[in-house]
């Protein structure tokens, strides 16, 4: 891949991406790389999660500002459709991915880390989505993300602003979990996704299906969902070894 660098370690993989002079900004073939990368990770029977970041002082600072001046309407609306299409892929895989935001995190930058399941920051990074200020909006999924992340007032105030915010501010709203020191980012990030990836690995992804279907439908449906992922979870062998272990007072061994 010409702009991603995919690490494997162990049971997850380090992916960085690797545009640094355009700040990492996305174009098709980033986005489509991003694409490739999850289904690549996917295939691997010992991966199961992945940490995203960016090389320099960017994680991802937006799209590709030059490339998009030349669009016209159907351009705009397949690059949307693009972003949109990879984002969802990455968000409903059963891979467990951290965005580790570095620096710049802005627009399509953003929306990229809104579409991991666990944001860590950089005291040093800065997020936004700054579209309006370009005559544009969101448009890889973040007027429908950050809403469900935030509430609606606060997604709706930084999206009509078009402001930048610190990490601590994104903390405070919710959009980011946890704010690092720079040097710390990604051991934090590892240290967390290893004990993700500690768990049974079933159980994991059933819960993160749960949690992302159940977004997008009533609490009746939600509820119906998880009771039925729930009871499923006893046919199998590393149901009965998590509960065995348990009793035991051992280690499980998934």
């Amino acid at each position: 891949m010409s702009f991603l660098e995919i690490q494997i370690k162990s049971n997850f993989a380090l992916v960085t991406i690797k545009r640094p002079e355009a700040l990492n900004a996305l174009n098709d073939v980033v986005i489509t790389e991003i694409g490739e990368m999850v289904d690549s990770l996917e295939s691997n029977s010992q991966v199961r999660g992945f940490i995203l970041t960016g090389e320099g002082k960017a994680f991802v600072a937006g799209a590709d500002i030059a490339k998009m001046k030349e669009f016209n309407v159907n351009e705009g609306q397949a690059f949307s459709e693009l972003g949109q299409t990879v984002f969802r892929k990455m968000e409903l895989s059963g891979l467990i991915s951290i965005a580790a935001i570095n620096g710049f995190c802005l627009g399509g930058g953003m929306e990229l880390a809104m579409a991991c399941d666990i944001r860590y920051a950089s005291t040093a990074a800065k997020l936004g989505l700054p579209e309006v200020t370009l005559g544009l909006l969101p448009g890889f999924g973040g007027s429908q993300r950050l809403p469900r992340l935030i509430g609606v007032g606060r997604a709706t105030e930084l999206i009509l602003s078009g402001d930048m915010i610190s990490s601590e501010e994104g903390f405070r709203l919710g959009l980011v979990n946890k704010v690092c020191d720079p040097a710390e980012l990604l051991n934090e990030s590892e240290k967390t996704l290893s004990t993700i990836l500690s768990r049974g690995p079933n159980a994991i992804k059933a819960a993160k299906m749960a949690i992302r279907q159940g977004l997008e439908t009533n609490m009746e449906r939600g509820l119906e969902w998880e009771k039925q992922l729930f009871g499923g979870r006893f046919a199998d062998k590393e149901t009965k070894e998590g509960l065995s272990a348990f009793l035991e007072k051992r280690k499980p061994n998934f």
